[in-house]
């Protein structure tokens, strides 16, 4: 009987992750354009997060200027595909990439920071990139205070099992692809010999680098990855809106970032997506609440939730259900 009941817990987690991709494939289906539009987003920033919880969940660093490698994904790809004609699909790579190695750069001498040092280290980064994407000698590369334009990618199938498949659709497919696939690596990352070494650096940083970890390299590399995750998200996001601005990458996108972290549940992954869900859809439920003073409902709301669930949407998803498998015996 305990053995029946072990494995049927242990598939529990794949049953809910087939069922939520099902749910996820029909949902384009029987919603709007622009609801469809909303939900690709809440995938692009889920993306985001992840990459923010390898970094500041898994190794223990702080940053407040992830916004800024969100602006270096979506202008790579912006940039690509208006100067160059190059596929859409084909910028997600190469702002991976750039990102990877800025942010593994940025990670060098950001490893003499710690705390509160290295939170002020990347604010500033944030609160810079806007203004320099906006310098007047960059013009030609990112258009300034103007932006870019890009054009929206069409479907390449007008329908899909007999379904209308238009472009909001597709993309949104599009986005979901990309987002299994960065789930999958930030999966095997996190329970493979790297995501050990993070939370060992994390949790034991000297007992870590007596055990021949080597910390600088992994700290490092935990930067850079994270801002890769960050900018296939704004890669992602640059595609799905068309435009990019500086004033779209404010260091309130970080903080904005952060907060979608903590709410999802740090640490865990399944926590980027409750995040995102509430970074993109509770600030248009606060402005509904009240046209006078959104912030203000949504700074409540922001309270509310912490008080609620101080380990996140996560943490307490995992509490209800480690208190219902002790109720059944």
């Amino acid at each position: 009987m305990s053995s029946h009941l072990l494995s049927s817990e242990n598939s529990l987690p794949w049953i809910r992750i087939v069922l939520g991709l099902i749910v996820a494939c029909i949902l384009p289906f029987f919603i709007s354009n622009y609801h469809v539009f909303q939900a690709s987003m809440v995938l692009s920033y889920a993306i985001a997060l992840v990459g923010m919880n390898i970094l500041i969940g898994y190794s223990g660093q702080i940053s407040l200027g992830h916004g800024a490698f969100m602006a270096i994904g979506a202008y790579t790809s912006a940039i690509l595909m208006d100067k160059l004609n190059i596929p859409y699909w084909m910028t997600i790579p190469i702002a991976a990439f750039i990102c990877l190695v800025v942010g593994f750069l940025f990670g060098l001498p950001a490893l003499r920071l710690e705390g509160h040092y290295l939170a002020l280290a990347t604010f500033a980064l944030a609160v810079a990139l806007p203004q320099l994407l906006k310098f007047k000698y960059l013009e030609f590369l990112t258009g300034g205070v103007q932006g870019i334009v890009i054009m929206k990618p069409e479907s390449p199938w007008e329908s899909l099992f007999g379904l209308r498949l238009n472009s909001d659709r597709w993309l949104y497919f599009f986005t979901l692809a990309i987002t299994l696939v960065m789930f999958v690596i930030g999966w095997n990352l996190i329970r493979g010999r790297v995501g050990r070494a993070l939370i060992a650096i994390r949790d034991q940083p000297i007992a870590a680098a007596s055990m021949g970890i080597n910390t600088p390299m992994y700290k490092s590399l935990a930067f850079g990855v994270s801002a890769m995750f960050t900018g296939v998200a704004g890669a992602l996001s640059a595609i799905l809106v068309a435009f990019v601005a500086p004033d779209s990458f404010t260091v309130f996108l970080s903080i904005t970032l952060l907060v979608g972290m903590v709410i999802g549940g740090v640490s865990a992954l399944t926590g980027a997506l409750y995040g995102a869900i509430f970074i993109q859809f509770i600030p248009n439920i606060a402005d509904q609440i009240s046209k006078a003073a959104p912030w203000a409902i949504y700074g409540t709301l922001l309270i509310l939730f912490m008080y609620i669930m101080p380990t996140g949407i996560a943490g307490a998803i995992r509490l209800l259900g480690e208190k219902l498998r002790i109720s059944r015996f």
